[in-house]
């Protein structure tokens, strides 16, 4: 495969956290969202930033900015549809999608769920960590082509809103990733979250 593009998915309304652009919170001398851009960066042929509103108040970040085509904030599914339109635009064969609020995301994401896909023969991979004896998906990290975009537009616009069930409907496999000794894919929703974040990148960076 080749011509990924990452896609960084900051189009929500942070409502847990009091709204907002969550991707900003401090975690310790940088925001989540400048250390999704430094693990994701390097994975990629380029990256790109799905949000809504005014794109200038990223211009410090050095990205172009994509927006929703569907109205209302639906959710992640429209984030990498607007991922996928970019990346047609610059003719890339697939997507990677991360959370913008995951700052410890795996430094071989985009590989590993490439060699998943490869290895399935089906066309969409998604991250997952083991849990409890079963795999856990994280559907916001996953690895998509742009051919199915015009099928992804069809279906939001027949409201759909869950990545999994999209994703299942044409076959998507799951690359696993170590859960230990921190979740790679934990995302910051609450106060409570961003605590716990700022004590993993202390013990990080210390």
């Amino acid at each position: 495969m080749t011509g990924i593009v990452g896609v960084i998915l900051a189009g929500g309304t942070a409502r847990r956290m009091g709204g907002g652009d969550k991707g900003r919170l401090d975690l310790g001398g940088t925001s989540l969202l400048a250390e999704v851009i430094r693990r994701l960066t390097p994975q990629c042929d380029a990256l790109v930033l799905n949000a809504n509103g005014a794109a200038g108040r990223f211009a410090d970040l050095g990205l172009e900015v994509v927006a929703d085509s569907i109205a209302d904030h639906p959710g992640p599914l429209a984030g990498i549809l607007a991922g996928m339109d970019h990346a047609a635009q610059r003719g890339a064969s697939h997507i990677v999608s991360a959370a913008a609020d995951t700052p410890f995301l795996p430094p071989d994401l985009v590989p590993r769920l490439q060699e998943a896909a490869k290895a399935s023969g089906l066309p969409i991979a998604l991250a997952a960590t083991r849990q409890r004896d079963r795999l856990q998906p994280h559907p916001t990290f996953g690895l998509w082509p742009v051919a199915l975009r015009e099928d992804l537009r069809t279906a939001l616009g027949n409201g759909m809103a869950k990545v999994r069930h999209w994703a299942g409907q044409h076959g998507a496999t799951l690359a696993e990733f170590p859960h230990q000794p921190r979740d790679p894919f934990f995302n910051v929703n609450t106060p409570e979250d961003l605590a716990i974040a700022r004590l993993h990148w202390s013990e990080l960076t210390r």
